[in-house]
């Protein structure tokens, strides 16, 4: 299978971000351990749920950039973006995990000077890894790459939709809440926890994110499938922006996102 094969591919060119990759899946299998043996509720929720998206999310995260840096001709560039995603995910995580334990809440936590450094922290590299994500961009839009007309198109698209998901980002940074029209808390949908009853921003926020994984794989499995990959990549992009805008407008008019439609 083609993912298979995207996943040896990673595993050779960029180990560092192919294994950080690994350690994150198997931060994800111990929380879930936890999950079972843990009563405890933060917002209405096991406190292992959280590091336990954040595990998946991170792990996809690395290796789409072990996959996204082999294109790159520069050495000195793929390490240093490697190494940046690497330590910025590293200290995201452990916070994250670090506050699950505690029985707190990571994001939006300033209720003691504790909860209000490891947030402040975590913010501080969560700019780290935008800035190394633009010097991405800036890379693959002005300098030399081996890649296909149809997958540079790609890359350059995903790397900007993820960066304009940061502007959500910082919207619930800025009001230290996800919730639009109610309290963060309230009930959400298995696993993902996104509101059934309001506005949430998590999901404009998490879908456009992921532009930077959805759209580059469109493009990879259609560039064997058709002799048009740059129309099927653009038609596909315009698509999945307008999605991503919806979701924004129905979670800032404070309606939850299955009422999309």
């Amino acid at each position: 299978m083609k993912i298979f094969d995207l996943l040896n591919t990673i595993k050779k060119q960029n180990g560092l971000l192919y294994w950080m990759g690994v350690a994150n899946i198997i931060l994800f299998a111990a929380c879930l351990i936890f999950y079972f043996f843990d009563s405890r509720l933060i917002m209405g929720i096991n406190p292992w749920i959280k590091p336990m998206k954040f595990g998946l999310s991170v792990a996809l995260y690395c290796w789409t950039f072990g996959w996204l840096l082999q294109f790159l001709v520069s050495q000195f560039n793929i390490k240093l973006i490697s190494w940046v995603v690497t330590i910025c995910m590293i200290a995201e995580n452990v916070i994250i995990t670090i506050q699950a334990a505690r029985g707190v809440t990571s994001h939006y936590n300033i209720s003691s000077g504790l909860d209000a450094a490891l947030f402040g922290t975590m913010g501080a590299f969560i700019g780290i890894n935008t800035t190394i994500v633009f010097y991405t961009l800036v890379l693959f839009l002005f300098s030399e790459t081996t890649l296909t007309k149809s997958m540079l198109l790609a890359w350059r698209l995903g790397l900007l939709v993820f960066l304009v998901g940061g502007i959500s980002g910082g919207m619930m940074i800025s009001n230290l809440a996800h919730t639009i029209g109610t309290a963060d808390g309230s009930e959400g949908i298995a696993f993902l926890n996104w509101s059934k009853v309001a506005g949430d921003l998590r999901s404009a926020h998490f879908i456009t994110l992921h532009g930077l994984q959805a759209i580059p794989l469109f493009a990879f499995f259609v560039s064997d499938k058709t002799k048009r990959p740059l129309l099927f990549t653009t038609l596909f992009f315009v698509v999945y922006a307008l999605i991503c805008i919806r979701l924004h407008q129905v979670a800032l008019a404070g309606k939850p996102f299955f009422d999309f439609f």
